[in-house]
């Protein structure tokens, strides 16, 4: 055991730093992302939704400088990298709409100028829709209709339509006793 700690001190020392290094930044970032949601009154969810993407690209970073440290030359680890991203590649042209729906679930995070529970009008020459948003999801909305429907509509779309504020804040309205 203690041939293996001395023969591998440089690699540990090294994981044991990134390790500790990523985990800061971890920090950092998802501090970072509740305080946009807090300040922007993002739901919790859409917080958290965000949290699980910092953890993904921590991972990645985590993986490709480990693999560096404990000898993995830059040759191999580029042919394993473009070799997954070629596949991820390929197989994302194929749902490129998600893609797109993801990344646009991103943007609403930090843009959409509309919370949960905002009645809203989107103006579609072909179906104008006029609802509650009751969720936002990494994919798409969640609206229900005066009459009850519930239409979950796509994050890209969202963003490639017209929308307008219709009333702020319905649910809280309701509840409200007036003087």
């Amino acid at each position: 055991m203690y041939e293996i700690l001395s023969s591998n001190r440089n690699e540990i020392a090294y994981t044991i730093i990134t390790v500790i290094v990523l985990l800061i930044i971890q920090f950092i970032l998802r501090k970072a992302a509740h305080r946009v949601g807090q300040k922007g009154e993002i739901h919790i969810t859409r917080t958290r939704l965000m949290f699980q993407y910092i953890n993904i690209l921590i991972l990645l970073i985590a993986a490709f400088l480990l693999s560096l440290a404990w000898g993995v030359g830059l040759a191999e680890l580029s042919l394993v990298f473009s070799s997954v991203f070629a596949v991820l590649g390929v197989a994302l042209f194929a749902i490129w709409s998600i893609l797109s729906n993801i990344t646009s679930g991103i943007i609403l995070f930090f843009s959409f100028p509309y919370k949960i529970g905002d009645k809203i009008k989107i103006h579609d020459k072909d179906l104008p829709i006029e609802a509650i948003i009751e969720d936002i999801k990494a994919f798409h909305l969640h609206l229900r209709t005066l009459e009850g429907e519930l239409i979950t509509y796509p994050n890209n779309l969202i963003l490639q339509k017209a929308v307008s504020l219709v009333e702020k804040d319905v649910h809280n309205d309701e509840g409200k006793e007036t003087l």
